[in-house]
């Protein structure tokens, strides 16, 4: 199958696309490298030494009027959407910027990918940043909807328009609904991945931080488990929205101190106030997961970790926290 993949040069993307490689299909990437690291991909183009056309990459922004042409030239059976702006915090600062990513963004994906012929759209949705405080725990898809960032609220008006399409056009439409999400190539820069931040900090002596009291909760999900997530959403006629994550939580306190014990280092973070938009708890009822697609998490928390710090132990020297690619650099498609 043909699959077009955005966000591929990401964290999650990436193993998306050498996920679905594995699988057999060809993939087509989009990504504009704002984040995005052109190694992520190495493997992904290696690919094409073995297998002709297996693998292409062009730099594209999802909100650009370009995207339409590129996705025409690539002509998908299926679309993988992960593109998105992910930091609660820059949602709260600047919810315009925010909601022209997350929401424009994925109707401009949506609508070309109708154009383009498209069958289906697999779309990365937000877990536990869509539900509100009370939501019971873990927390199954029939909740509602009450988000407490614009991020969260984005997101949820993004997969509104991805049911609208499907009543319209027909577009099979599923909405993994993604919970914190770990593991090798997570940016130890950025601010999303609270597992690779604290052990980037462990490893090289720099002091970590804990914002509120250290008892908020998290459904903590390795990246290998959601993308044979993604793989097997791709391959099946599931619609609808369906949880990806362990049902399990962890205290950010009890993380530290997992990551802490792996990275032998001292177990002494310091402590500051919480940070508005953050929900107090969350995980995921992946029960439809399992019924529907066949799929369970298979790596438990304390392998996760301990994997996230090999990488990190090989990769650390490498990695420019500063580090931005610009779209010369890319191969093209």
């Amino acid at each position: 199958m043909r699959v077009l993949v955005t966000g591929a040069a990401g964290f999650i993307g990436s193993h998306v696309v050498d996920a679905l490689l594995d699988a057999g299909h060809t993939v087509v990437g989009i990504d504009n490298l704002s984040s995005g690291r052109l190694a992520n991909l190495d493997a992904a183009h290696r690919r094409n030494r073995t297998r002709p056309g297996a693998f292409r990459l062009a730099v594209c922004d999802i909100t650009a009027p370009e995207l339409g042409e590129l996705v025409a030239r690539a002509q998908p059976q299926a679309v993988v959407h992960l593109a998105a702006q992910i930091d609660v915090r820059a949602s709260v600062a600047d919810p315009l910027t925010d909601a022209n990513v997350n929401i424009l963004g994925t109707l401009n994906v949506l609508q070309t990918a109708i154009r383009a012929g498209a069958r289906r759209v697999v779309y990365a949705a937000s877990g536990g940043s869509r539900y509100g405080p009370q939501a019971p725990l873990p927390t199954p898809e029939t909740a509602p909807a009450d988000p407490a960032s614009p991020y969260g609220a984005s997101k949820a008006a993004a997969e509104l328009y991805l049911n609208t399409f499907t009543r319209l056009y027909g577009l099979e439409t599923v909405s993994l609904a993604l919970a914190n999400v770990y593991g090798p190539r997570q940016d130890p820069a950025g601010e999303a991945g609270v597992i690779t931040v604290f052990a980037t900090a462990l490893l090289t002596g720099q002091p970590t931080v804990i914002y509120g009291d250290g008892g908020s909760t998290r459904d903590y999900v390795h990246v290998a488990d959601v993308a044979a997530a993604f793989v097997a959403a791709v391959e099946s006629s599931v619609s609808g929205r369906v949880n990806i994550g362990t049902g399990v939580q962890t205290s950010v306190r009890e993380l530290h101190r997992m990551i802490a014990a792996a990275a032998r280092a001292a177990d002494a973070p310091a402590f500051a106030p919480v940070r508005p938009g953050e929900l107090r708890a969350s995980a995921l009822d992946a029960t439809r997961a399992r019924d529907r697609l066949g799929w369970a998490a298979s790596t438990g928390l304390e392998e996760g970790i301990t994997q996230t710090l090999t990488w990190l132990r090989h990769t650390l020297p490498a990695i420019d926290p500063d580090h931005r690619t610009t779209p010369q650099q890319a191969l093209l498609a």
